[in-house]
């Protein structure tokens, strides 16, 4: 076998197999022919270079010539077996999308195995499998997944952030030498990027070429974007490791964690399908209606009175919430977040009965019960830390790593520690009826040890295997991953989660641009969005109603607010936008997301286009003033060019967004247009106030 090729949705992947390794010749879009001409992608020789022409190679390495960052890094003792020679030994195609790759090195004691698949949605996935075959111990530094990008690829946009600022865009030139980001968190961390995507100048939401790359790990990471002289743009991706933190004893292995990656030639639009056309594919995703959420946090924070928690339930049905869930302060001495946590048992100084009578007010009313938790971590202050003071992971000796939060991390790789944690969890959801668990993470883990020796990597398996048992010990109650708000969100942990928490920040105005990136890759269903109270805790800002409720739509809708105080036509309107939810569900977690690309920023277009594109979901938001008199005519895209449809503002309709004289003519009676002209020339927009928006419902006509 000289050439492979894997195709999936409009893309391929080409590996020249004739060479000692394995080279990229292609990723990008489908050339439609089974026998490429190899021998085009030969490159000439540099002056000062290796005497042979240089190779894309799948496995970057110094033994063939390569000056980057190689995609294994390791010794034995002494500084042995340093520079690995892993030569293809072999290879072979697994069905019509699969691949996987065999490279050894007999004399440094070395088996590779390079596993690749292209979905049929798009998906590039690939990890790697290390085996030492040598007599005595093999110590890796790292192993990655590296990728090259194609020809034209000169912008770099990748995500950052901090607490109740997650997911946030930057942008720069593609230059020699390498953009690394490291991310030192023990979980994803908030300032980890969703994806790193490498495209054509200018790449925009809905044009360009883009290449992009996602690290499904919650544990300690890097990504980066390598130029060489001598080549293509890199993306790699690959687990950051301690000192010694990974030793293959002789016979051991290490297994990567999966590199997810995609092609798009219509902009991240395109990147942002293959993704939400996979995860809705996988076994296991949600496939049942998102229920509308009520969560407690906001309302009563740590106040817990079942009189009170009854009337919120009582608002909550009347508003047309299907899942109460309880917030932290149930357990043990948790009147704050000092102390308590470990101490998984209810607290018979708050609830004297137990939980049984609010789960029983709760599903009683038709709403599932939902509980607050935080498994992985301590108070010291807890009767769990008072018992066993060695089940605080740190760096050992007695020494005791920086609180945060007033917390400590659980040493899950203690089985003992981990056992106790199951158990309790365990009981706990045998002796209620729980459908849902908040399961909460809230510190960085910078000195992960156990025995006194680095264990992050060993610590985030810890944690999922937690989840894994006790997933198949209760498999209808779902999961949400929160952690400190969106600080592991993830590939890894959503193969154990049902949702992720995107940020604590329920400030509608930032909402919008964490959900906007955070949603990139993960659909709409498993990502919570909540409307808050008026005026956000987290920043202090004031919104409207209408503008919380539409940034809310577009996810998994819920509330964290004491919605008791709702009176008149503010409770009126809330019950409309639960309805429109209820009503839109379907599309938003099932169709196409789009989204407009405006030169002004003060305007933001979010949609949900069906698969068919015989009905759309549009919300048209001003998140800014702009410097111009008019948004103007705003482009729908994502329509079918053919069809005709009916267009309609659907909310708010009990209050006004729009500026003094700032209406169209179309806005209470609604217009029909062709998804082309809505495409290339625009629906004529009103003039918004400032942090409003418009829900627009598109229906085809013919």
């Amino acid at each position: 076998m000289s050439s492979l090729i894997l195709r999936g949705h409009g893309s391929a992947l080409i590996l020249d197999l004739s060479g000692d390794t394995p080279a990229v010749v292609h990723w990008g879009a489908d050339l439609g022919s089974d026998a490429p001409a190899i021998e085009l992608s030969t490159l000439p020789i540099p002056h000062s270079h290796n005497d042979r022409a240089q190779r894309q190679e799948l496995v970057p390495q110094g033994s063939s010539g390569w000056r980057g960052r190689p995609a294994l890094e390791g010794h034995r003792a002494g500084g042995v077996a340093f520079s690995p020679r892993l030569r293809t030994s072999a290879s072979r195609a697994i069905g019509h999308s699969g691949a996987e790759i065999t490279l050894e090195d007999a004399a440094a004691g070395l088996r590779l195995v390079v596993e690749l698949s292209l979905t049929g949605e798009g998906m590039l996935r690939t990890r790697s499998i290390l085996n030492n075959t040598g007599s005595d111990d093999y110590a890796v530094d790292a192993l990655r997944s590296v990728l090259p990008v194609g020809t034209g690829a000169a912008e770099i946009l990748d995500l950052t952030g901090r607490w109740c600022r997650e997911q946030h865009p930057q942008r720069q030139s593609v230059r020699q030498g390498t953009w690394l980001r490291e991310y030192r968190h023990g979980r994803t961390g908030h300032d980890s990027s969703l994806f790193t995507a490498v495209g054509t100048p200018g790449f925009a939401n809905r044009t360009g070429k883009v290449w992009a790359t996602h690290f499904g790990f919650s544990g300690n990471h890097e990504t980066y974007v390598e130029k060489t002289a001598a080549g293509p743009a890199l993306l790699g991706s690959g687990e950051l490791f301690g000192p010694g933190e990974l030793v293959l004893s002789a016979g051991g292995s290490y297994t990567t964690p999966w590199t997810y990656a995609a092609f798009s030639s219509t902009g991240l639009d395109g990147i942002t399908e293959v993704f939400h056309r996979w995860m809705r594919g996988r076994d296991g995703h949600p496939t049942s209606p998102r229920p509308v959420v009520l969560n407690t946090w906001e309302a009563v924070y740590f106040d817990h009175r079942l009189d009170q928690l009854v009337e919120l339930a009582d608002r909550a049905k009347e508003i047309g919430v299907e899942r109460f869930v309880l917030d932290d302060g149930w357990f043990m001495h948790r009147r704050n977040d000092l102390a308590g946590l470990g101490d998984w048992e209810v607290d018979p100084a708050v609830w004297p009965d137990g939980l049984a009578p609010l789960i029983e007010a709760v599903t009683s009313r038709g709403m599932q019960f939902g509980l607050w938790v935080e498994p992985e971590m301590v108070n010291e202050d807890s009767d769990v830390i008072r018992a066993h003071p060695d089940w605080i992971s740190g760096p050992g000796g007695g020494v005791v790593p920086e609180e945060w939060r007033h917390q400590q991390v659980l040493d899950l790789v203690n089985p003992e520690a981990r056992q106790y944690v199951y158990d309790r969890i365990d009981a706990l959801l045998r002796d209620h009826d729980i459908s849902y668990l908040k399961w909460d993470q809230n510190r960085d883990l910078t000195e992960m040890g156990h025995d006194g020796a680095p264990s992050t990597s060993a610590q985030t398996l810890a944690a999922y295997r937690l989840f894994d048992e006790l997933r198949r010990a209760h498999p209808s109650v779902e999961i949400e991953s929160c952690s400190s708000g969106g600080a592991r969100v993830d590939l890894g942990i959503l193969e154990r989660t049902d949702r992720v928490w995107a940020s604590d920040c329920n400030d509608a105005l930032e909402r919008q641009t964490i959900q906007r990136w955070t949603q990139a890759i993960l659909p709409p269903e498993l990502v919570g969005t909540h409307i808050g109270p008026t005026t956000a805790h987290t920043t202090g800002r004031t919104h409207a109603l209408s503008f919380r409720a539409i940034t809310a739509m577009f996810g998994h809708f819920g509330m964290e607010w004491d919605v008791r105080e709702l009176e008149g036509e503010a409770l009126d309107e809330l019950k409309q936008a639960v309805g429109l939810y209820k009503r839109y569900r379907g599309l938003i977690h099932s169709g196409v997301a789009v989204h407009g690309d405006i030169a002004d920023p003060a305007y933001v277009l979010t949609g949900a286009v069906a698969q068919d594109a015989a009905s759309a979901l549009f919300a048209f938001v001003s998140v800014a003033t702009s410097f111009d008199e008019l948004p103007g005519r705003i482009a729908l895209p994502g329509l079918d060019p053919a069809a005709t449809y009916r267009i309609e503002r659907i909310f708010p309709t009990l209050t006004d967004p729009f500026n003094d004289r700032g209406n169209v003519e179309w806005i209470d009676g609604g217009i029909t247009a062709t998804g082309v002209y809505l495409a290339e020339v625009g629906l004529s927009m009103p003039i918004l106030n400032p942090e409003t928006g418009i829900l627009l419902s598109l229906t085809c006509e013919n």
